[in-house]
């Protein structure tokens, strides 16, 4: 465990991590172009949750390779990557329930998005938030759980449709465990 702890001080491995992540951030962006071309511009920001938990993980990675910190973007990327990584996993665990058919993109999906949460922890190290960094945070995580499931943007897996409001209450606890894990977890300064 110390090795894979030591790695996340190492420049190369940082590196290669960074370039990993924009990659799966440019991926994760065209899976959501269908749902991006038919949503409003103010919707925009909060519809491929994903790619924008991976966007802030790639600007933690460019300011801790610059040696400079962030609190608002450590507590977003630590939060949003494990929601929507653990989200993405679930989603897509039932949908082969469901259709009773495990395609290669679920395990595709399943994998990357489990390394998103796993990500999160690894980075702990590195991370270190004010309270109002927390504070903002919960209204991110939660405003997006209303746009999602109040304005009907979260990203739609086929058969889980009919399941709607239950995935949306289970988004909702899923907001309230990453912020737990952030006030427990992450190192805070005073404002």
């Amino acid at each position: 465990m110390y090795k894979l702890l030591d790695l996340m001080y190492n420049r190369a491995f940082l590196l290669l991590l960074l370039i990993s992540n924009i990659l799966g951030t440019l991926y994760g962006y065209w899976w959501y172009r269908g749902q991006l071309g038919s949503t409003e511009w103010y919707f925009m920001p909060f519809v491929p949750d994903s790619p924008t938990a991976t966007l802030f993980l790639c600007i933690v990675i460019v300011l801790i390779l610059l040696g400079k910190r962030w609190g608002l973007m450590d507590a977003l990327a630590f939060t949003t990557l494990i929601k929507y990584g653990v989200w993405a996993v679930v989603m897509n665990f039932l949908t082969f329930i469901e259709t009773g058919f495990v395609s290669w993109i679920g395990l595709m999906l399943i994998a990357s998005h489990s390394i998103m949460a796993i990500q999160a922890f690894l980075f702990l190290p590195h991370l270190e938030i004010k309270q109002s960094h927390f504070y903002i945070t919960a209204i991110w995580l939660f405003h997006n759980d209303v746009v999602d499931y109040v304005y009907d943007q979260y990203p739609v897996y086929g058969n889980l449709v009919q399941y709607q409001d239950h995935i949306g209450y289970f988004s909702f606890w899923l907001s309230v465990l990453v912020l737990v894990l952030l006030h427990q977890l992450v190192e805070r300064r005073s404002d």
